[in-house]
């Protein structure tokens, strides 16, 4: 094996040497180095920018533009080092190979990092919703990278991972703005459904809450053995849903046992 001969000559031949060979590679690369800063720096800004009008959530904003300006800042310096003459084989076997590691070990994570990007674009649901999904009903308290915080009406916390709420039915129970409501009155064969309607129209007047349109519906919904329902249909807000119901049942009650219509078991 033939030896690599020994270099005899000055520490300071050997400098200027090194200079003259590499020195214009390190200055170019100084200068793309200190440019591409440069231009990053302006491209964070016009990041900013261009993410207010489009009205990005901004839950979201600061994750996007620091994946970005990183990944920006990664090829920079990547694109220097081989302006300068340094070799990248090692480094970019080490990067892949940790990359193919932190892929792996971070695969559910990344799964519901990626579920939480799709949520916080596409908007499924928004902040102050409420919702239905993994069996829980509740308003969504903040949308986050990884999970979504929901406070059901008993005022549980539940974190729900960001995957399951991509990937399974979501019951989004307040995006349209309104709820249709219903309640249903069993009166016996011998009460007439003219005695009910008025009972019902007056109780409904009594409600500033009940929205006019669509109309509210009261009608006939089912007959059974024992005796008949009534249905009312009314639209109210979605926010208060439950309130409503729970007062329009109350005053139908005090309304039916005013005007002596006998309910079964009565």
């Amino acid at each position: 094996m033939a030896q690599v001969p020994a270099d005899n000559r000055p520490l300071e031949q050997r400098a200027i040497d090194f200079i003259t060979n590499h020195g214009p590679d390190f200055l170019s690369a100084l200068v793309v180095l200190v440019v591409g800063l440069w231009l990053i720096k302006i491209a964070r800004r016009l990041l900013a920018t261009a993410m207010e009008k489009r009205e990005l959530d901004p839950s979201l904003q600061p994750f996007l533009k620091s994946i970005i300006i990183i990944s920006l800042q990664v090829l920079l310096i990547i694109c220097v080092m081989q302006i300068a003459g340094l070799q990248l084989t090692i480094f970019t076997t080490v990067i892949g190979a940790f990359g193919v590691a932190a892929g792996l070990a971070l695969s559910g994570t990344l799964q519901n990092f990626a579920s939480g990007v799709l949520i916080l674009i596409l908007k499924p649901f928004r902040v102050g919703d409420n919702i239905i999904a993994q069996g829980q009903e509740g308003t969504v308290h903040s949308i986050e990278i990884f999970y979504t915080v929901v406070t059901t009406f008993d005022n549980k916390t539940v974190i729900i991972p960001n995957s399951k709420l991509s990937n399974e039915i979501i019951i989004n129970t307040s995006r349209e703005g309104k709820r249709r409501l219903d309640v249903e009155i069993k009166v016996g064969y011998s009460t007439d459904f003219k005695m009910i309607y008025p009972v019902v129209e007056d109780t409904l007047k009594e409600f500033g809450g009940i929205m006019p349109s669509p109309a509210p519906r009261i009608g006939v919904g089912t007959l059974e053995g024992d005796g008949y329902k009534v249905l009312l249909n009314v639209w109210v807000p979605a926010h208060g849903f439950t309130d409503m119901k729970l007062k329009i049942q109350e005053r139908l009650i005090d309304k039916i046992k005013t005007a002596e219509i006998k309910l079964p078991g009565m």
